[in-house]
């Protein structure tokens, strides 16, 4: 079987891998389909290791989808002086640029406007060099060409939505963006090429001892409600916010605190702001990005303490509004409300001091082992998950034999491997499919050299090759593939993870939900009744999103938010 083929993560296979999990005892058991705990089972799979990765909900449900989509060193935390984990997040986004995921990952230019003459120049511009200079040394691959000095007028030709008088100059500088979704469902799928089992919606609900060892995991499927053992050697829990809640599992502190802090993002036009590079803005709580994305601009994001509900963390007006008063406060003509296409709230796991404000707390992160048999790994960067996933599984390997070291940095994702060559080549490839070459572009963007499966699809079915209701950017083929390959269960895990037609559309995919289940039904067996309830929880859950965002404070935002409740059976108390 090939590596693709291995890859695929169907109804088929899912069926496959809930019989694997019950009837084998595995080298290591990952906790949390995030990209922590996606890259850990990558790790743990690509050194020889028999692997299961579960998941409560979706790939990527919780912060990994709803992050700044942003691969980058952390300029800010320079000030921080924090000059190693500057250091290592600008070598992983190197190798992400250049070697393990040059399809998902790709350069951005930024802006960092200067409102003051002279020492602000000399203050930042020493900055930035520094943060060239800790990407270069050593022969790190950078990815990326190094800043430029520029004039008020050299900046505000690259971004004509500046205000003159929001800056005296500007420093240009390169970062790398990401469908952070999109990356994690790839690693997951790396991992399955690799031998991991993997299966979504597969929630843990205790861990099995022996003794004072943990030997395992409970799981309850929440698609049918059946709950079965997992017997593993090491089980490594990587659930970020979700952290604390192995405390009540272990009846014990699990000896590191996670604290949650929302970040918020808005997504409007590319139309609403003229500019061909991104921005990155000072506030008096957090930095504010204003990022390119496809047709789109990403603006956010707020920084703040959450400890209301962790899966579904709500967007108050108070934090759109402070959003545009920020980005507005440097652009000619303002954002209004009539202008945002979408919002999306995340929880970013910081590994919590006593009394810090949530953005002075560490992006580092920590590996404990709370009880034998049981690894945790928590805080971090989504730019250094390669490295907590390292870090956790060395751990692990410390109670098995013979593990040979970590390989990841070398390892492509799938869809890198010929990506460049088949970018060069991609009017030929569309000529031959009898597609348009947009259309291609689009696909390997999303999908590198597994957009030849896409193709085939529509090769064999050409209806594939429509565009989607209410969302022409995406191809009838994507939907159908996200169900017979990527492990979509339910509409919302394709409308807002394996696609972003949610946040990207005003409609926020109310207008695209009708035929993106009339494309899924078929290949999830979906009766008519399952059809239903998939399009009106995603209506209900719409609606509570647009209601909560309405909303004067999180308290008020929290309860609209939980008005729709998520549409896998939650597991009992």
């Amino acid at each position: 079987m090939s590596r693709f083929a291995a890859s695929q993560l169907g109804p088929e296979q899912r069926v496959a891998a809930l019989q694997r999990l019950r009837d084998e005892t595995f080298d290591v058991v990952v906790i949390g389909g995030g990209v922590t705990g996606a890259g850990a089972a990558l790790d743990a799979a690509s050194r020889g290791l028999s692997v299961a990765l579960v998941e409560a909900r979706d790939y990527a449900a919780g912060t990994s989808s709803r992050s700044s989509k942003l691969i980058h060193g952390g300029l800010r935390y320079l000030e921080q002086l924090n000059f190693s984990l500057v250091r290592e997040a600008l070598e992983e986004r190197g190798r992400l640029l250049t070697t393990l995921a040059p399809h998902l990952v790709r350069p951005t230019p930024f802006l960092l406007p200067l409102e003051h003459h002279g020492w602000q120049r000399l203050y930042y511009g020493a900055g930035v060099a520094l943060y060239d200079t800790l990407g270069s040394i050593l022969g790190t691959a950078r990815g990326v060409p190094r800043h430029k000095h520029l004039t008020r007028t050299a900046a505000r030709r690259l971004f004509p939505s500046l205000r003159r008088d929001a800056l005296v100059g500007a420093i240009r500088y390169y970062d790398g963006h990401v469908d952070d979704a999109r990356f994690v469902l790839t690693l997951a799928r790396t991992a399955a090429s690799y031998g991991a089992v993997a299966a979504t919606s597969t929630r843990v609900v205790g861990l099995l001892r022996n003794a004072r060892e943990v030997v395992g995991v409970r799981v309850r499927d929440l698609e049918t409600e059946d709950e079965f053992e997992v017997k593993a050697r090491t089980v490594v829990a990587a659930t970020g916010v979700w952290s604390d809640d192995l405390s009540e599992m272990l009846h014990e502190r699990p000896g590191l605190r996670v604290r949650a802090s929302k970040g918020v993002h808005l997504v409007v036009p590319r139309s609403v702001i003229s500019g061909d590079v991104g921005l990155i803005l000072r506030t008096e709580k957090s930095v504010l990005f204003v990022i390119p994305w496809g047709g789109h601009w990403i603006i956010g994001t707020t920084d703040t303490d959450w400890d209301l509900d962790r899966a579904h963390p709500a967007a108050s007006s108070v934090d759109i509004d402070y959003i545009l008063d920020h980005v507005n406060a440097v652009l000619e003509r303002p954002i209004t409300h009539d202008d945002i296409e979408g919002v999306y709230a995340g929880l970013r796991p910081l590994l919590a001091g006593e009394d810090e404000a949530t953005s002075k707390l560490s992006r580092e992160h920590a590996v404990v082992e709370p009880m034998l048999g049981l690894m945790l790994v928590a805080g971090g960067k989504y730019t250094t998950y390669r490295v907590m996933a390292a870090d956790v599984i060395d751990k692990a390997a410390h109670r098995l034999h013979d593990v040979p070291e970590s390989r990841t940095r070398d390892i492509p994702l799938i869809g890198a491997d010929g990506y460049a060559a088949m970018w060069a080549n991609r009017a030929d490839l569309a000529r031959r499919h009898g597609v348009t070459v947009g259309a291609v572009e689009h696909l390997l963007e999303r999908y590198g050299t597994l957009t030849t499966e896409l193709l085939a699809s529509i090769d064999e079915d050409p209806r594939l090759g429509q565009p989607v209701s209410g969302a022409p950017e995406y191809l009838a083929a994507e939907i159908a593939y996200a169900a017979s390959h990527e492990g979509a269960l339910h509409l919302d895990d394709v409308l807002t993870r394996r696609t972003r037609i949610s946040i990207e559309t005003a409609h926020r995919g109310m207008d695209s939900v009708e035929d993106v289940a009339d494309l899924l039904a078929p290949v999830l067996g979906w009766d008519a009744a399952t059809r239903r309830r998939e399009v009106e929880h995603y209506r209900a859950r719409v609606q509570a999103e647009r209601e909560s965002q309405r909303m004067p404070d999180d308290l008020t935002a929290d309860a609209a938010r939980l008005g729709a409740p998520d549409v896998r059976k939650p597991a009992a108390s």
